[in-house]
């Protein structure tokens, strides 16, 4: 198989990271660009121990680094996005490792290949670039459980984050009223709820009214993944652990357009 072809399935991604990571679409394409030719210069190769897609990224990287990486830090920030200005506002690093497991989908260990550390160290740099967005959106969150040690769980970590919880309902019913007093920037929900009712079926009804990100934390997610419905972005399956919940509340607030454009 030609490289083109082996790299062919990944390269619109490596530019959707490279673009991310420096904010501007042009220098992400041209930094993908000068890896690439790289690649079929022979200058560098595709390590045979990684998979062909964190390789592809490694060698990215790798190019990155060799050549200047962090100059967008110096850039102007005008005509960028908001995702994109928050972004450059992380430490480098930090950013890298953030956007690898939260937009790419990779693996602490398969980030710690591609950029070449340890996976504790980016562990770290992951917590990091969370504990900044979490500083930046701070917002008003509505828990929906209706188990009351799990739903004080949840919210004891909504607050670790720097959030406010605003509303706490067990049921359809009160979770609408909550919603009506206080209109919230983040909603977690579970989908079987104390009086039978669906945490679903509000989630749905909140989403008519209100643009608004949504986690799921159920022991039933197979009532979600069923292929019958646009499947959450955010599904969190019970027992949890609480690192999985304050990561995927960062990545929820950092890239649902609506608290994009709150934060303008």
């Amino acid at each position: 198989m030609s490289l083109l072809a082996r790299l062919a399935p990944h390269l619109p991604y490596v530019r959707r990271y490279a673009r991310a990571l420096t904010g501007d679409q042009a220098t992400g394409d041209n930094y993908v660009r000068v890896a690439l030719e790289a690649l079929a210069a022979g200058e560098q190769q595709l390590s045979p121990e990684m998979t062909p897609r964190v390789a592809l990224y490694h060698v990215f990287h790798t190019i990155w680094s060799a050549t200047g990486a962090q100059l967008e830090d110096k850039g102007p920030t005008e005509g960028r996005d908001d995702a994109s200005r928050r972004l450059l506002l992380i430490a480098p690093r930090s950013r890298q490792a953030f956007l690898l497991t939260a937009l790419e989908g990779f693996t602490p260990s398969e980030a710690a290949q591609i950029l070449g550390a340890d996976p504790r160290d980016v562990e770290r740099l992951i917590a990091d670039a969370q504990s900044d967005i979490d500083a930046e959106l701070a917002t008003d969150v509505l828990v929906i459980e209706d188990e009351a040690i799990i739903s004080a769980d949840i919210q004891s970590l909504v607050k670790e984050l720097g959030h406010r919880v605003t509303g706490a309902a067990t049921t359809h019913d009160e979770a609408i009223e909550a919603v009506a007093r206080h209109r919230p920037g983040l909603v977690l929900a579970d989908i079987q709820l104390a009086d039978g009712s669906s945490g679903i079926d509000a989630v749905k009804e909140i989403l008519k009214d209100f643009d608004v990100p949504v986690i799921f934390i159920t022991a039933f997610p197979e009532r979600l993944l069923t292929g019958e419905r646009p499947e959450p972005t955010f599904l969190i399956t019970k027992p949890f652990q609480p690192e999985t919940v304050k990561a995927a509340i960062s990545q929820a607030l950092f890239f649902h357009p609506s608290r994009q454009r709150e934060a303008a």
